[in-house]
């Protein structure tokens, strides 16, 4: 067979961008391109092949045009199908390397419609399913490292490489079932959608639909396929469920939420008329993770009153001279009222709607002839009396609507209630006096016993300079956070800071270390996040007290110790303990506050002499406060007027 031969035909140039064009140069590019295309499509297969093959303009210009058209449509609507015929010829008998790209076909699925490009997507992925792949293989491993990284990876990239390969995705079962072999994909999209950056999640739920709806529409459909991802949709949901985050917040329940993916796939398993029981319960499994209805309030009109300037109607103007020529035949009858208002409307017409010389004519009897003879009784015609009646209407105002409730025809609203059941306010049970007679809720008097047998008398020399600090019902005004917040993060973020301050430096490699690497995940915070929350810490330091108080203690305390002070308690400046646990003396026990009694031996009285001492030593330097203060507190508690 003799080989066919080439026509030479001028090469196409490429599609400019759209800051290059003018309207004057555009319109005779797009006229020169269109005749080109023609002569292109015009030749026979042989001579296309041929053409196509020794030329790479067409190629380039293909390319050029599908990625540059959605950037000026009115530039390039006149070429969409002339270059979409070029396109799938040349796809269908010789496709060039330029084109067999992902990017360049979902570019091509973008521009035009989805059943004019799924053929020829479908016809290119038997025929050159090994390149396809390739790419799509590429595109893959690209995005798997970022997905599955979360927030450290490059989640802008993430998001414009699938914004990009979407289009394909919605033309192709082809694609959609190549990036869901295996799980690593979607397990990517599943741990990646956990960041929380709305306009990526939209397109990571998009990408997530695509691909599941694309196997259920391939040529055989993919059932198999399509059931191991449903039921890693329901694993991973569990999962989520399972966890700390909110249960709602989710990939799979914005996915069966925000889309139609479960009516969609129930829709084709019943079209697919093969018994797919597991397949729809898998499917209706996914049901219960749908959020519930958010409502939203309906945004408020504001009525516009009318003011009565609007354009007058020639209707208005009739009903307003029907009007008029009415109250002038009704004056005229007030005077003559055997006449007819037909025959006053007839004088009327005649006398140019003058009411005056109507009733002087008729005074005279100086009527034209044609009124003269004609019937005086003459009532008004009928198709004026109906359009008087209509126009002379009488506005009548809507009435207002009645407001009814729930509650209508109950007792109350019929007046039928016992005016003693009805009270004002919060009603009270019993009066002052059956409370104060009420013995019930006293305490009684083991208890008041008890309590006095409990109170120590020797609290008064207890020092409480630090109680404010110390005591554990105060109150911290610096905590601005809600009561019984359970915040888990701000936990381990105090635990790590105790430990090493240097974790939250702002350093490179602080950043990159393995201790900062565990914060990010156990918190999911960023690291500006991590490092400001240590920033206001160390500007705040009723902060860190609050902190220390709320985590440091773990319940190791097993007693309490007395605050009361002791003679021979082993405080500062004192020596009694050591001279009474170096001699080996058995110490005497008396009764309390006397000091006196019971005590043998120099050893006491030298004990309690040195106490003494060391108690009045300030006295003649500076007030002695602690005294005064303690016998208040005392007076106070016996209910004594100090």
């Amino acid at each position: 067979m003799a080989p066919a031969k080439t026509i030479s035909l001028p090469p196409l140039a490429p599609f400019p961008e759209v800051s290059w064009l003018t309207d004057v140069d555009g319109e005779a590019l797009v006229g020169a391109w269109r005749l080109l295309v023609g002569a292109y499509l015009s030749l026979s297969d042989e001579e296309f092949v041929a053409t196509a093959s020794d030329e790479d303009s067409v190629a380039v210009f293909v390319s050029s045009f599908v990625r540059g058209a959605a950037l000026a449509p009115p530039l390039a609507s006149p070429l969409l199908k002339s270059v979409f015929q070029l396109t799938s010829r040349l796809l269908a008998l010789s496709p060039p390397a330029l084109l067999l790209d992902c990017f360049f076909l979902s570019h091509l699925a973008r521009l035009y419609p989805k059943k004019d490009v799924k053929p020829v997507v479908g016809q290119l992925f038997d025929s050159r399913s090994s390149v396809l792949e390739s790419s799509l293989a590429s595109l893959k491993k690209l995005l798997l490292p970022h997905l599955t990284a979360g927030i450290r990876g490059d989640l802008k990239l993430v998001q414009s490489r699938l914004v990009d390969i979407n289009p394909l995705l919605h033309a192709s079962s082809h694609a959609s079932a190549f990036l869901l072999a295996g799980s690593d994909f979607f397990d990517g999209l599943v741990s990646c959608f956990r960041v929380m950056n709305p306009p990526l999640r939209k397109v990571i739920v998009t990408t997530t639909y695509l691909c599941l709806v694309g196997v259920s529409e391939a040529q055989p459909p993919k059932w198999a396929m399509l059931g191991d991802q449903l039921f890693a949709l329901k694993t991973a949901a569990d999962a989520h469920k399972q966890g700390p985050l909110n249960v709602n917040d989710s990939l799979v329940a914005e996915l069966v939420t925000a889309t139609p993916l479960l009516r969609t796939l129930l829709r084709a398993v019943a079209s697919s008329g093969a018994s797919q029981q597991l397949l729809a319960k898998r499917i209706t499994d996914l049901e219960p993770f749908r959020k519930g209805p958010m409502a939203r309030p309906k945004r408020r009109v504001k009525a516009r009153p009318d003011k009565g300037k609007g354009r007058a109607t020639r209707q208005d103007e009739e009903a307003e001279s029907l009007l008029d020529q009415m109250s002038k035949i009704t004056q005229i009858q007030d005077l003559f009222p055997e006449l007819g208002a037909g025959f006053l409307t007839r004088c009327l017409d005649e006398y140019d709607q003058d009411t005056e010389q109507v009733v002087a004519s008729l005074l005279s009897e100086s009527l034209p002839a044609h009124l003269a003879s004609a019937n005086r009784s003459e009532s008004l015609r009928p198709h004026e009396q109906n359009s008087f009646s209509h126009q002379a209407r009488p506005v009548v105002s809507p009435r207002l609507p009645t407001r009814r409730n729930v509650f209508d025809g109950d007792e109350l609203d019929r007046l039928a209630t016992d005016t003693s059941k009805i009270s004002f306010g919060k009603r009270l049970d019993r009066t002052a006096d059956d409370v104060l007679r009420d013995k019930s809720t006293a305490p009684s008097k083991a208890a008041i016993l008890s309590a006095l047998a409990a109170f120590d008398s020797d609290d008064d020399e207890r020092d409480d300079t630090y109680d404010a600090v110390d005591v554990g019902g105060t109150v911290d005004s610096t905590n601005q956070e809600a009561d019984g917040v359970n915040d888990s993060n701000e936990e381990l973020l105090f635990r790590a800071y105790t430990m090493d301050d240097k974790t939250f430096s702002k350093d490179a490699a602080t950043r990159r270390a393995p201790t900062r690497s565990k914060l990010r995940e156990e918190t999911g915070m960023t690291d500006e996040a991590i490092e400001g929350w240590a920033t206001m810490l160390t500007r705040n330091p009723q902060q860190m007290k609050r902190l220390q108080s709320k985590y440091a203690f773990a319940g190791q305390q097993q007693q309490l110790e007395r605050t009361a002070w002791r003679a021979g308690s082993g405080t500062e400046d004192s020596d009694v303990d050591a001279n009474r646990a170096g001699r080996g003396g058995r110490a005497s026990r008396g009764r309390g506050r006397g000091r006196g009694r019971g005590r043998v031996g120099h050893t006491e009285e030298r004990d309690t002499e040195a106490a003494r001492r060391k108690k009045e030593a300030n006295k003649a330097s500076r007030a002695n406060h602690n005294r005064r203060d303690g016998r208040a507190r005392k007076m106070a508690r016996g209910g004594m007027a100090g």
